[in-house]
């Protein structure tokens, strides 16, 4: 049954209203976009986009009321008097399409300068040819976060949308290294935990102390992603060893199990060649299991490690070697 056109295009006003009413508790007065062009019309957008960033859960819940807006809107489209509401439509989608944007941050190479691009572009100012983005350092090594913060405070202008773009690219890197390496999981509940901080009891002073945090927390993360070479190993060997080790172990041991780490890697690599998609049968994935179990065995030095510690370490370095092959993360697995 389709409702009266009376009916629908009051269902459209209500739902602009109610997104409209929304933007305005967040700060924002969407009858500011009415009739704006150009430059203008852009910092406005972008205003909008900063006051819906308040919090997640404001992102949230003004995504849901812009769709509905879309929905209603679509639905008469072969309505004429629905294009006394296009504009606001228009002004609602504007800020929509600007929130779901997403930089191409794809190559995790390439993030860091992502990041320092979208500060930059932050700290702009609104007339075309000024920039007032010098002085701010980004190198993550010796970067002094309490600086960092004042800089953040004195020279960006729309924090919340900043911060959003760097959490984007947070939670990308994070993604792609916790799927090499499954033991960096302290590094993800860190940064959920610094999100629930900023959502729970957010001010001015938080969304820059929350900038500081992630900043600090993408530090980190360089620290991380270098360890690699200072242990002397590949990423692939790495994720092996933090696997294999335990705590307190003597520095012969540590290089012990390091050599297992890559014994194990070359080990499994050549096996798997043998195989293929040795996951999607139970017999391959039996023999795939108690290979490891034998490695883990033959190559942990005994002591420190008790035969109750290897099963325990075989059953996560086996559950770590389905998720890459099955990821197709080790090449020669077919």
């Amino acid at each position: 049954i389709v409702e009266p056109i009376e009916e629908r295009v009051q269902a459209l006003i209500e739902a602009l209203e109610a997104t409209e009413d929304h933007l305005r508790r967040l700060g924002f007065d969407p009858a500011a976009l009415l009739g704006s062009s150009g430059f203008a019309r852009i910092g406005l957008i972008s205003d909008g986009v900063e006051a819906v960033y308040t919090s997640d859960n404001t992102k949230r819940r003004f995504e849901v009321l812009a769709r509905e807006v879309f929905s209603r809107f679509k639905a008469l489209l072969m309505e004429p008097s629905v294009f006394n509401y296009a504009e606001r439509h228009d002004n609602i989608e504007a800020i929509y399409k600007k929130l779901t944007e997403r930089r191409d941050t794809a190559d995790v190479t390439e993030l860091l300068k992502a990041l320092h691009r979208i500060v930059n572009e932050a700290i702009r100012t609104q007339a075309p040819g000024q920039d007032q983005a010098e002085g701010l350092s980004f190198d993550l090594s010796r970067i002094d976060m309490d600086k960092l913060r004042d800089e953040f405070a004195r020279k960006v202008r729309h924090k919340a949308t900043a911060l959003q773009d760097i959490r984007d690219i947070v939670e990308a890197r994070l993604a792609a290294m916790l799927a090499r390496n499954p033991t960096r999981m302290d590094y993800q509940q860190k940064y959920e935990d610094i999100v629930a901080a900023y959502n729970n009891d957010k001010d001015r002073v938080t969304i820059e102390e929350t900038f500081a945090q992630v900043m600090d927390l993408m530090a980190s993360l360089d620290a991380e992603e270098r360890r690699g070479v200072e242990e002397g190993l590949s990423e692939e060997e790495l994720a092996l060893f933090d696997l294999l080790k335990k705590e307190q172990l003597g520095k012969a041991d540590r290089e012990r199990v390091k050599q297992a780490s890559r014994d194990l890697l070359a080990a499994i690599k050549a096996r798997l060649a043998e195989l293929d998609r040795f996951w999607e049968k139970e017999q391959t994935k039996a023999e795939i299991e108690v290979f490891v179990l034998d490695q883990v065995y033959s190559s942990l030095p005994t002591p420190p490690f008790s035969r109750e510690e290897k099963a325990q370490v075989a059953q996560e370095v086996y559950g770590h070697i389905w998720q890459q092959a099955v990821r197709g993360s080790y090449a020669d697995a077919r």
